[in-house]
């Protein structure tokens, strides 16, 4: 049914359960956004969000490191576990979990620094580096693992604002990872990126699960199909199905999945 099936059963992670939500509920004043969502994402994969604009799918991902938080009127109900831990606990600090759970954006946003300093930030605050030589290893590890590193080494104080739209995004993704997060969550992380700067974004985000549970959002059906190994299908605010990936695509059980994924609705 759908061509862009690289995903093989073989290797859909068995690792453990890294987030849990259960009976997740979030509304925006009196608009019910998202609707009792149960859901388990597995470390080290790459889950995929899809459905059509405005089901709910970057809402939800937003929950998973409070972001929600921010928008006033904004309330979320129901049960975030990370490893266990209630996300939503009084004594968690937002910005504490926010270092734990990285996010990537849908339009690059590098700090207006230089690209050293948008990657040494975030460490800086949190206080992981004892010395500059401590940070300017976890400076270059960042950069590497944002596969990044070699087309920067040489220019690392000049300004981050002025790379290419497809570098911006792996300076950010090497910004999110350099706090040493568990989880990292992509919100349409190549919306705003040509082709073949999307397909550099896309392995790397491959890379990237060897270390991480990743979580993207993304309105391209072939980048779920290319990129994950669970996906999970929303539709006006509710999470219609979960699955490996490509029996999300080829033997789906809601016919609603269907009529998306051959795209009768979207």
């Amino acid at each position: 049914m759908y061509d862009a099936v690289q995903t093989t059963e073989s290797n859909v992670s068995t690792d453990t359960v890294k987030i849990a939500a259960e009976g997740v509920q979030v509304y925006y004043a009196d608009n019910h956004a998202i609707k009792d969502v149960n859901v388990e994402i597995q470390d080290k994969t790459v889950t995929a969000f899809i459905g059509p604009s405005g089901c709910g799918k970057s809402t939800f991902l937003r929950c998973l490191n409070r972001m929600n938080d921010t928008i006033d009127i904004c309330r979320v109900e129901g049960d975030i576990r990370i490893d266990g831990e209630d996300i939503y606990d009084r004594r968690v600090d937002p910005v504490q979990l926010r270092a734990k759970v990285g996010m990537v954006f849908q339009k690059p946003n590098p700090f207006p620094k230089s690209i050293y300093d948008n990657i040494a930030y975030g460490p800086r605050i949190h206080g992981l580096a004892r010395s500059k030589a401590d940070l300017d290893e976890i400076v270059e590890k960042s950069l590497r693992r944002g596969a990044i590193w070699d087309e920067v080494k040489d220019r690392l104080h000049a300004p981050g604002t002025g790379l290419s739209g497809g570098q911006q995004q792996r300076l950010c993704i090497a910004r999110a990872v350099a706090t040493e997060p568990e989880v990292l969550l992509m919100d349409e992380p190549c919306s705003a990126l040509d082709p073949i700067a999307t397909a550099q974004v896309e392995e790397l985000i491959d890379e990237l699960r060897q270390n991480y549970a990743v979580v993207i959002v993304t309105h391209s059906m072939q980048q779920a199909a290319r990129v994950s190994q669970k996906t999970a299908f929303f539709h006006l605010g509710n999470l219609v199905e979960y699955d490996d990936t490509p029996k999300i695509f080829t033997k789906p059980e809601d016919p609603r999945t269907e009529s998306y994924i051959t795209g009768r609705i979207g």
